[in-house]
Formats: C-alpha cells, structure tokens, sequence
C-alpha cells in the first residue's frame, strides 16, 4: 500500500528584515541555516535571500539570471517575540552574533515583523507555478533611444509603449518628416548617453 505523504507549510513564527553587509547575504543564510541544524531549541526556523529570475539581451542572446532586487538583506522567520511581548534572548543573540549582520531592519530594539502581504511580494514562488522569468527593464516611456540593431539600426526613437511580457518596446521613429511606429526587444536598442 502506497503511503501518501503531503508536505505542510511550516507556519510557525513571523518573518523579519535582518541587514548584512553587501555581498554576505549567503554567508549569513547558510550560517544561520548551520545553526539551527545543530538544535539548540531557538526559535528561529528558516532563513531566504529573495531572487527573482531577470531576462537580460547580450549579444542578442537571450539569457536567464537570478539576482537579489535588495542586496544587503534576508528574511528570517522566527518567534522574535514571547507571548508576553518581550524580546526571545536566545533568538536575538544567534541573529545577532552571526557574522556580517549589521541588525534588524527597523527599530533597532524593537524591529516589526514584515506583514503577510509583504511577504507574498518577497518570498521566491516555488513549484510548478513558479513565475516566468522577468525582462530586465532598463527604458522608460516616452525616453529617446537609438537602435542598434535591425533596418532602423543608428535611428533615434521615442519609447510610446512597453511590453513586459513579450520583451519588447514600441518606438516612435521619425522618417522622411513623418512618425512611423517600429517595434523592436529590449536588446535591439540602447540609451543615448
């Protein structure tokens, strides 16, 4: 007979902000993460650096990468707080004492969990309904750009629209005296410095 297991969500404690020095972030993950492998009943139970997945053009190719929208921070989640209000010593010190944690965000003696609806906007989905990768956009609407690449390539043109899901932009170019519409990606333009 088939045992059917379903994996719960570990609800237990509340998510806060912790700052580390730039550059650190997985060291303090992994070394929060050691400690709570060793058990010394802390009540902190996970620490996540936020990701998301960012479509970037070079060289006209078009690649995936994972990079940290706030560097400097991670997410711990943990009772920082007893049932009375005060302050879990123990919890407070293994944060604190990691190396390269600067503090928690916040009040430095009294930080403020994140709310559930933050969190939703942090946390990486997992899954199969993990979300598609992200263009990286760099343009704004109604900036002038110049085109690198295609039949209008040297034209200057304005930016009238952006498409996030398809990776591409709507420019206004101007020839022969009269605006013509084009649509090109992302890595087909540059900004005009």
């Amino acid at each position: 007979m088939e045992e059917i297991t379903e994996k719960t969500e570990d609800t237990r404690g509340q998510w806060f902000v912790v700052h580390t020095l730039s550059g650190h972030e997985n060291k303090v993950r992994d070394s929060i993460l050691r400690q709570l492998q060793i058990g010394d009943e802390v009540p902190v139970y996970d620490a996540v650096i936020p990701t998301e997945t960012v479509v970037e053009f070079r060289n006209g190719k078009k690649t995936e990468i994972k990079r940290k929208p706030f560097p400097g921070y991670l997410l711990v989640r943990m009772d920082l707080y007893n049932d009375l209000g005060v302050v879990d010593e123990k919890a407070w010190y293994l944060i604190r004492n990691v190396q390269g944690v600067l503090g928690f965000l916040g009040n430095a003696n009294r930080p403020a969990p994140l709310s559930p609806e933050e969190i939703d906007g942090l946390m990486p989905k997992g899954g199969a309904g993990e979300e598609p990768a992200k263009p990286r956009i760099e343009f704004n609407v109604g900036e002038v750009v110049r085109i690198k690449d295609g039949p209008f390539e040297g034209c200057e043109g304005r930016i009238i629209e952006i498409d996030n899901e398809r990776g591409k932009l709507n420019l206004e170019v101007s020839m022969f005296g009269r605006s013509t519409p084009v649509e090109l990606e992302f890595w087909q333009v540059e900004r005009i410095v």
